[in-house]
């Protein structure tokens, strides 16, 4: 069973965490030694708002784009160490990038930069205000000919445009030095333990909210030897879903970044969502309040560039693999018939699209294959990277286990399902319960040990990566 950690015992923790950084130095300063500068870095980013009308993502229904509040955007950070490893980090306003595309921008980034699996994330905010993509909770969508048909022409021109950004982030790299620090946010609620309706009342009424949360504002900066700040990385846990309207939009960390770069003209701030799968901002579904949360995000960024800072010694280390996640038990052909007279009309799109692909002679994989990265840069900074919408447990564990500066973040490289710790997994309900087919899986749930599983992929990863 997974512990938990109590608001009392994170601000414990994350205060620790910025006083042991004392005697660091602000990103701002100039005149670097030339030993803070054995880093490069590069920088490049797209804008990714369709130009034709493809869906916006999430929320199991057709909507049609009625306008722009404003641009979506995919940003690259390239490093590379003095014995020229390299790494890029892909952020992006991203509802979720399924592996079809994914996997086509691994292959080509192979291809034509010698990059391998192990040295690249691809990561997505998991806003509900961009783009469908690929074959991503395909059975979400009513099927119409022509949106498909858009999708897979978007997808397209989205493979092109990344492979584009890493080659331009790479072409980019020059002398940067890179610190890290951490502050902290509070608009993130446990959505399983706090029922929507009641969180404004409690919230007035100064009652505690309940259940596992992860405040941590993790935060990276890359600085040019004349002082100049390149880039803002930063990361929380929550979900992007302050907004369901039908207007492009990168919710609230698209306004945080806004807000930053403004703040800093001629930076780049990229947000990583770390593990909110199963967090809310709460209250929700005004644009004030996507505004407010977007704000508070970015006062806890520049409250940690008042602060000294961690400078992050030269050296890349990567290690990466893809696990099998079993599932509990893989769906039958007579099953899926029972289903198709379910009044679930999602249930009977996923239950007619399988019967096809059994009708075609397919078979049914007993698993899925689950990606985990761990990035160990310099000695000061661990980055575990891990696929699909993982609950707040796995940065609390992993936390834990190998220091609370530790970046976990979920969303990397394949949009998959839920992925429930073992605690959410017994106790059910939308994230740990029978709800795989939303995903477009062949089964209804996980098997109850992928926390298990996930933990030791982890701990092998990070054993390679600080040997």
């Amino acid at each position: 069973m997974t512990s938990h950690v109590s608001r009392r015992q994170f601000l414990q923790y994350s205060s620790g965490s910025l006083a042991l950084l004392a005697g660091g130095f602000s990103p701002l300063q100039s005149g670097l030694a030339a030993e803070d500068t054995a880093w490069k870095a590069g920088i490049a980013k797209a804008v990714i708002t369709p130009e034709k009308a493809v869906w916006l993502a999430g929320y199991g229904s057709k909507r049609v784009p009625d306008g722009k509040l404003h641009d979506l955007w995919m940003k690259a950070l390239a490093l590379e160490d003095k014995a020229g490893q390299r790494v890029v980090l892909i952020t992006s306003d991203f509802q979720g990038v399924p592996k079809v595309m994914s996997d086509r921008v691994f292959q080509q980034a192979r291809e034509r930069f010698k990059l391998e699996r192990s040295q690249i994330m691809l990561t997505f905010s998991h806003n509900h205000c961009g783009p469908r993509l690929g074959d991503d909770l395909i059975d979400y969508y009513p099927v119409e000919a022509e949106q498909e048909a858009l999708v897979a022409e978007y997808t397209d021109q989205m493979v092109a445009k990344c492979v584009t950004m890493i080659g331009e982030a790479l072409a980019a790299l020059a002398p940067a030095s890179l610190q890290t620090g951490s502050g902290q946010t509070t608009f993130a609620v446990n959505r399983r333990n706090n029922r929507e309706a009641d969180v404004p009342m409690l919230l007035e009424q100064g009652k505690p909210l309940v259940g596992p949360v992860d405040h941590m504002v993790p935060v990276l900066t890359v600085t040019r030897p004349d002082g100049k700040l390149e880039a803002l990385l930063f990361g929380y846990a929550c979900h992007p879903t302050t907004l369901s309207f039908l207007t492009w939009c990168g919710d609230y960390p698209g306004f945080a970044q806004l807000e930053l770069e403004k703040a800093h003209p001629g930076t780049t701030a990229m947000f990583v969502n770390t593990c909110g799968g199963d967090q809310n901002p709460l209250p929700r579904r005004k644009v004030e309040l996507c505004e407010k949360y977007g704000h508070m995000l970015a006062v806890a960024v520049e409250d940690v560039l008042k602060k000294p800072l961690k400078p992050v010694s030269p050296g890349i280390k990567t290690a990466f693999e893809l696990i099998d996640l079993p599932y509990l038990k893989v769906v039958t052909r007579e099953e899926l018939t029972a289903t198709l007279k379910d009044p679930n009309t999602l249930k009977v799109r996923w239950a007619t699209r399988l019967l096809k692909k059994l009708d075609a002679g397919d078979k049914f994989e007993d698993a899925y294959p689950y990606p985990i990265h761990a990035w160990q840069l310099g000695k000061e900074m661990l980055m575990i990277g891990m696929g699909a919408e993982t609950v707040v447990d796995y940065a609390l564990r992993f936390k834990r286990t190998y220091g609370y500066s530790t970046w976990v973040c979920g969303y990397t490289d394949d949009m998959i399902s839920y992925i429930p710790s073992r605690r959410v997994w017994e106790e059910g309900g939308y994230e740990g319960g029978s709800n795989l087919f939303e995903y477009g899986r062949p089964a209804l749930r996980w098997a109850g040990d992928m926390e298990d599983r996930i933990a030791a992929s982890v701990n092998k990863l990070v054993s390679q990566v600080r040997k």
